[in-house]
């Protein structure tokens, strides 16, 4: 185990005052999000060009393939995960303000296909459901009901998820009302298969590379994220955010994805803006200490879910803070409770433990 050190994560910084960030400033709702802006253009003018040049007809032969390859670099190892993370940021926190609001279309109609991201689907899955039920068994996206150190349930979980998850979100939302919601969802994925259809017959092999294989990478890495984050749960209390998600401090990867690591924060205050949570963080460390709240400090969510996937949990104890010294009373004890909020937690009794307890959000 750690002792809690210095955060080195990411707050807010203002950015230079030139004529370009006086501009873009002029139009979005929070300047702390100006880093959002200015990806956003990156992509525009990298990404998407690549894209496009692929299908062109005058480039054939090494050349495409060149750029295939530059494309995949591009996509999948420079900006899927920041841009899959500022749209996370922007579902919370629509980007522009009311006058351009237009604008907010931009990320999930235009931007997101090139990553795999069919139209509304994220923000109707994420808001419209996660965050509604905070992985509970109504939550169609739960890990509840799977052995989270298993290679085998991770198999499961996303194999239902990549067949079945469309169509589960969908009768979800109908079920709660919110056919709106339902709606753009399926109109934002009929739109992307229409699109590749489409596309395909005019040119297959640069569809494969623009749009299916970041799809397909998408929803590996949205489904391994998902079950990371919520691999640890009470089964005493799974519906408290500090018993059933983690939070992941001094990686890298919180520096590049807009502080995504802090999952336990952002399930407490899901508003709560992405500079803000290593401040609020160390405000509320009281409530993480009261209910042994997992703090991995160092490991990132691949980190952690190779050694779930191995069982390696020594080495998850040597990355886990134990706040004031205190919060566990030996690497054996907190091996315990991490074995224990792995395990397969069924319907029947999440039902009956939730039908003894207040909620989270009744008892705070």
């Amino acid at each position: 185990m750690k002792l809690l050190g210095t955060i080195h994560d990411p707050t807010f910084v203002a950015a230079p005052p030139n004529r370009l960030n006086r501009l873009l400033l002029t139009l979005i709702k929070d300047e702390r999000d100006l880093p959002f802006v200015h990806l956003t253009l990156q992509i525009s003018l990298l990404l998407i060009p690549l894209g496009v040049l692929l299908y062109m007809p005058f480039v054939t032969g090494w050349a495409w393939w060149a750029l295939a390859i530059a494309y995949q670099y591009v996509n999948n190892l420079k900006f899927k995960g920041p841009f899959g993370l500022m749209l996370h940021c922007t579902s919370h926190r629509p980007l522009y303000k009311p006058a351009f609001k237009f604008m907010n279309n931009y990320l999930p109609w235009v931007v997101g296909p090139f990553f795999g991201h069919t139209p509304e689907t994220y923000y109707s899955h994420h808001i419209g459901m996660h965050h509604a039920e905070n992985n509970l068994p109504d939550d169609e996206s739960s890990t509840m009901n799977y052995q989270r150190d298993s290679l085998r349930g991770f198999l499961g979980y996303f194999t239902n998820f990549f067949f079945l998850g469309m169509s589960e979100l969908v009768g979800y939302l109908r079920k709660r009302n919110r056919a709106k919601l339902a709606w753009k969802a399926v109109t934002g994925e009929v739109s992307f298969v229409l699109l590749c259809i489409g596309l395909g017959f005019v040119n297959l092999p640069a569809t494969m590379a623009v749009f299916i294989v970041p799809l397909l990478l998408s929803r590996v890495v949205m489904m391994l994220g998902n079950w990371t984050q919520h691999s640890f749960v009470d089964p005493t209390d799974p519906g408290n955010p500090f018993k059933n998600s983690i939070t992941c401090i001094n990686v890298k990867y919180n520096h590049k994805c807009w502080n995504d690591g802090y999952h336990i924060g952002h399930h407490f205050r899901p508003g709560l803006h992405w500079t803000e949570h290593p401040t609020f963080f160390l405000k509320t460390l009281d409530k993480y200490a009261a209910n042994q709240a997992i703090i991995f400090d160092g490991a990132d969510y691949l980190k952690i879910f190779i050694s779930l996937m191995t069982r390696r949990y020594d080495v998850l104890a040597q990355h886990v803070v134990n706040i004031n010294g205190n919060t566990f009373a030996s690497d054996d004890e907190l091996i315990a409770v991490l074995k224990a909020r792995t395990q397969r937690i069924p319907a029947v009794a999440t039902s009956t433990v939730l039908g003894h307890s207040p909620s989270f959000a009744a008892r705070h």
